[in-house]
C-alpha cells in the first residue's frame, strides 16, 4: 500500500512564502512523477507543478511561474514545492500526486519496468494567503 504524507500548509500573508513537502512511502519500485495540485471551492483540481522523475522535467502552471520551485529528494521519495511571493488567488487546498509503480510480489524487476504508472493522491492540505 503507497501513502503520501502532505505538511508544510497553513495561513501565510500576501508577499510571503511557503514550502510544501510530500513523502511517499509503502512498497514502491519506482516513481514516474512527483507534482501538486490545487482545487478551490467549485473548481475542478488543477495542476500547480509536477516534477517527471527520468528526464527531470518540471512543468508549472502559468499563475506560479517565476515565483515557485518544485524539487525532488529520490532518497527520501519526496517532493517540495517552494512558492514565493504568495497571492490570495494562492488559497486553496494543495494535493500531492504521483505517478508510480508499486512493488507487486512476486514480480520480476524487469515485469516491474514494462508495468504502467498508478496514480495515488494525498489528503490534501490548506493554503490560505490572506493579511
Amino acid at each position: 500500500q503507497v501513502q503520501l504524507v502532505e505538511s508544510g500548509g497553513g495561513l501565510v500573508q500576501p508577499g510571503g512564502s511557503l514550502k510544501l513537502s510530500c513523502a511517499a512511502s509503502g512498497r514502491i519500485f519506482s516513481i514516474n512523477s512527483m507534482g501538486w495540485y490545487r482545487q478551490v471551492p467549485g473548481k475542478q483540481r488543477e495542476l500547480v507543478a509536477t516534477i517527471e522523475d527520468r528526464k527531470e522535467k518540471r512543468d508549472y502552471a502559468d499563475s506560479v511561474k517565476g515565483r515557485s520551485t518544485i524539487s525532488r529528494d529520490y532518497a527520501e521519495k519526496a517532493v517540495h514545492l517552494q512558492i514565493d511571493r504568495l497571492k490570495p488567488e494562492d488559497t486553496g487546498v494543495y494535493y500531492c500526486h504521483t505517478n508510480l509503480v508499486p512493488r507487486r510480489a512476486g514480480a520480476t524487476d524487469y515485469a516491474h519496468l514494462i508495468m504502467p504508472g498508478e496514480d495515488y493522491w494525498g489528503q490534501g492540505i490548506q493554503v490560505t494567503v490572506s493579511s
